[in-house]
């Protein structure tokens, strides 16, 4: 059997997006886990209304260099939005229940590591180093970034 010789950096370019396909895989479990353990300590819950009223149409605000959550979350597994029906601006509330339990998955109460704060978040701000739609924010004072923050913790009084 004969062997080819591969050059170190197709390896790490294989390495490296054999990471970006893997990672969004192996996350389910740990956020899964921290769900739990987040939510019995931190006393904090996901207020529905809110999320409704307020985090919801962040998903569908249009960002300049950005694609709207929507246009990739339609298709997404982990944090996965209803399609908006044709010539609707927003979601029922049958599709916002099912957005809020999707979102659910990826917003740890009580906690600032959560998938969905740091997912969208530049890397220098906070945020991890991935997310396939681009960095949202720049900082956490982004006046999104910080309802979504808001209802993370149970701020939302």
């Amino acid at each position: 059997m004969k062997c080819h010789s591969v050059s170190q950096s197709a390896v790490r370019a294989l390495g490296v997006a054999a990471l970006c396909l893997l990672l969004p895989l192996a996350r389910p479990a740990t956020v899964i886990g921290q769900q739990s353990e987040s939510s019995a300590s931190s006393g904090a819950s996901l207020d529905y209304t809110f999320f409704k009223s307020r985090v919801q149409p962040i998903f569908l605000a249009k960002r300049a260099g950005h694609a709207r959550c929507i246009s990739c979350h339609k298709h997404q597994n982990q944090m996965r939005l209803q399609p908006l029906p044709t010539g609707s601006a927003t979601w029922n509330e049958e599709e916002s229940r099912k957005n809020f339990e999707s979102v659910r998955r990826v917003a740890l109460p009580g906690n600032l590591k959560s998938r969905l704060l740091v997912h969208p978040l530049a890397e220098a701000a906070g945020g991890d180093f991935y997310h396939g739609g681009g960095k949202h924010w720049d900082s956490q004072s982004a006046a999104e970034w910080q309802t979504l923050k808001a209802w993370v913790l149970g701020q939302t009084k």
